[in-house]
């Protein structure tokens, strides 16, 4: 630890829960030509949402639960202050041969998504493992989410946070990690495993990897891979329109998310909705808490427009290409049947140096909070080779 990091813990001022309130009381319902998904958030799903939000969820439990994990902010560093504080989780084993490990979340997520995971990767001997199975577990916010700072200028793209969180790593005194990740976390982690000499290993429960143009790009791939990634684009085929707006206008997008809740509600709800498997609740697989604490996160925290820009930054000032061509750093991949994108593994290990595969028997985009025990399985085979 050094003077650079100091303790955190989340307390929401009273005022702000009873704004909350006020804005939930009064809100403005459009009109709706039907009562279901197909034209965008459910009104009548959301208003229960929203009635829940406003008469029963308790976000002061929900704190408190928070904070049961240490928590820190690291000041901005001199080799990239546009970046301003880190906001993480610091949770370590008892076991003192527990090896670091980094978790990054993605949009429209937060640290929360971890909440589940992280007792049994700090305690396995408590959580059906054993004590080589143990992790000092590191979860930080994404510059621009929740607790951590916005960035002060455009150009924080993927390659630059995986640098600031490297360096977070050896504030911590740790040389040697893993990390793992999904959505942007999955990029932030392939960057790491390209920059950083101290990142020993990544797991991924999305993996990027192109069609290969040059080749026949169906050689080596099963009948079920082909299955599931024309599941997973058929999933996808009108549900990239959030993309274009946060890419191109996160700026404008941003006011309404940032001064109504059943907006914010609606524009991450919809994601929650159909990016988890669920046979058409999403209470199936992520609870209303688990929801409606990360949405507080976003709302208390003015954090969806800097979040949404990462959208941005990612596609007008990334200064290398998305994704490095090739990954020598051993790559676990955790395959969620209901995941947003699916590549076959023929694909993958043209950019990756797979050292794990594994096909998970349900889950979505949200790993960490459908199937938590699932991922922390996954995560103990995966990097027990490479300890």
């Amino acid at each position: 630890m050094t003077d650079a990091i100091r303790p955190f813990e989340i307390a929401i001022d009273e005022k702000e829960l009873e704004i909350l309130e006020d804005r939930l009381a009064v809100t403005r319902w459009p009109d709706a030509l039907v009562s279901d998904w197909s034209d965008g958030t459910d009104r009548d799903w959301l208003r229960a949402l929203c009635e829940y939000w406003y008469e029963e969820f308790d976000w002061r439990a929900q704190e408190a639960g928070l904070n049961r994990f240490p928590q820190f902010l690291a000041a901005a560093d001199e080799a990239d202050p546009d970046l301003g504080e880190i906001h993480f989780l610091h949770v370590r084993s008892a076991h003192a041969a527990a090896t670091p490990l980094l978790l990054v979340h993605g949009w429209p997520g937060s640290f929360v998504e971890f909440r589940h995971c992280i007792d049994a990767l700090v305690d396995p001997e408590a959580h059906g493992g054993s004590a080589d199975d143990a992790f000092h577990v590191v979860v930080p916010s994404l510059p621009g989410y929740g607790f951590s700072a916005a960035p002060k200028r455009h150009g924080v793209n993927g390659r630059r946070v995986a640098e600031r969180f490297d360096r977070l790593m050896a504030q911590l005194g740790y040389d040697r990690y893993f990390a793992q990740g999904g959505d942007w976390g999955s990029h932030v982690c392939t960057w790491l495993a390209h920059v950083s000499d101290a990142c020993a290993g990544i797991h991924l429960n999305l993996v990027f990897a192109p069609m290969p143009r040059e080749d026949d790009p169906w050689t080596d791939v099963s009948d079920e891979e082909k299955a599931r990634l024309a599941a997973s684009r058929e999933r996808m085929k009108d549900g990239v329109a959030y993309q274009e707006i946060q890419g191109t206008r996160p700026q404008t997008l941003g006011y309404g998310l940032t001064d109504s809740p059943a907006g914010l509600a609606a524009w991450i709800g919809e994601k929650f909705h159909a990016w988890s498997q669920h046979d058409g609740d999403v209470f199936q697989a992520i609870s209303r808490d688990d929801l409606l604490t990360n949405l507080s996160v976003y709302w208390f925290t003015r954090t969806a427009t800097s979040a949404a820009r990462f959208y941005y930054e990612h596609r007008n000032h990334h200064a290398d290409p998305p994704v490095p061509e090739r990954i020598e750093v051993p790559t676990a991949v955790a395959v969620f049947p209901g995941e947003l994108y699916l590549p076959p593994r023929a694909w993958v290990e043209r950019h990756y140096a797979v050292s794990h595969w594994s096909v998970q028997d349900r889950g979505g985009h949200f790993a960490a909070l459908e199937q938590p025990e699932a991922l922390v399985a996954d995560l103990r085979v995966a990097f027990a080779a490479l300890r």
